[in-house]
């Protein structure tokens, strides 16, 4: 029975970071409407500056669970730049926890408020968090027929007018890497022979348009597209076949020891401009990728397992980053709630924060 519960409780390591994460929420809302509310006579990039840094105190929170929580081991391989940039930032796609590692690259740049999204299109009737991604600049877009091109690009644009930092993410994948649901990934290579191109064993087949649309759209605001490739550590079974990579519950309760990234930072130059070629050149990043993950889970020599080619950096991060943003938004929340009158506002944001969110963007791309 005590085994029972020492093992109950270790599986529960995950709720203290989720009350937190998701407790805060209405709060951080709040302040980013009240801000909203301020700079609405000012120029869109004053509302951008101060945006930019509330999302920072919140997703440096966040990092605090996920990296200092944790005890994750970061290993970082390639060339991640210093200095903040605006990039456009393409990985493969396994799992939930692939949306933070961007945030792992971008604060050891400084540049993590400015991480923007491109978003499948059914994630925007998220509680707050929905409504609120678009209105940081995130993209929310619609998978192959249904693509809305001309609506990406005005987005865009806008952002680009406002003089927004961009650090946006893409997932050119499309949909999740899942070993467990091999029909998507025999699709995924049926659709590649047919096309006669590579057939890709540890990620999918890449999806151009929504990349082509960004790239394409702010060749002439962007400085590079950091190509990143992405592999968790354990997720290979006893007999060498590789198993689901962990989702945000089981990273937060410490089941992913190390995390590996591979950064190859590529200049706009190097990219082809029509969509032709562009998919062409996607698609040998992806046989790249590949490649560096065939090496990753099944090299022959155990010793060249677990780990990607070349030097690597072991990054840890330090608490200076995250924790002053963890007790802030903590005793935040918390001193709202200490009162009744706080209570009822945090209920209230909680719903009808809710339910505005989801007219917006139902109305409001």
């Amino acid at each position: 029975m005590l085994l029972s519960l020492v093992l109950h409780t270790y599986s529960m390591r995950y709720v203290l970071p989720a009350a937190v994460m998701m407790g805060t929420a209405p709060t951080y809302i709040l302040a980013w409407g009240a801000w909203r509310l301020l700079s609405a006579v000012l120029p869109a990039r004053f509302y951008r500056e101060v945006d930019d840094r509330l999302y920072t105190i919140y997703q440096s929170m966040v990092l605090f669970f996920f990296e200092n929580y944790t005890g994750v081991q970061v290993i970082i391989y390639g060339d991640l730049p210093k200095n903040k940039e605006n990039v456009i930032y393409l990985s493969n796609h396994q799992c939930t926890v692939d949306w933070i590692i961007a945030d792992m690259l971008a604060i050891r740049q400084n540049a993590l408020g400015h991480v923007r999204y491109v978003l499948k299109d059914g994630l925007k009737w998220l509680p707050l968090y929905g409504w609120y991604f678009s209105q940081h600049g995130g993209v929310y877009v619609k998978r192959s027929a249904k693509f809305n091109e001309k609506e990406m690009r005005e987005k865009l644009r806008a952002q680009m007018k406002a003089e927004t930092p961009m650090y946006l993410v893409i997932f050119p994948e499309g949909t999740r890497y899942n070993p467990e649901i091999p029909k998507v990934i025999a699709d995924s290579q049926s659709f590649a022979e047919k096309e006669g191109l590579a057939i890709l064993k540890h990620v999918l087949t890449p999806r151009v348009k929504a990349t082509h649309v960004a790239i394409d759209s702010m060749k002439d605001y962007l400085d590079a597209v950091y190509d990143v490739t992405v592999a968790y550590e354990g997720t290979v079974d006893h007999k060498g076949q590789r198993k689901l990579a962990p989702s945000m519950t089981e990273f937060l309760c410490k089941e992913c020891p190390r995390v590996h990234i591979f950064i190859d930072r590529i200049d706009l130059k190097d990219i082809p401009e029509e969509q032709m070629y562009m998919r062409r050149w996607l698609h040998e990043r992806f046989e790249i990728k590949d490649k560096l993950l065939i090496e990753f889970y099944d090299a022959k020599d155990s010793k060249r397992r677990n780990k990607f080619p070349g030097k690597s950096v072991h990054s840890k991060l330090s608490l200076k980053k995250t924790l002053p943003s963890l007790l802030f938004l903590g005793g935040l929340t918390a001193s709202m709630l200490l009162t009744e009158s706080g209570r009822k506002l945090y209920v209230k944001t909680w719903i009808y924060g809710t339910l505005i969110g989801c007219l917006w963007v139902s109305i409001k791309p």
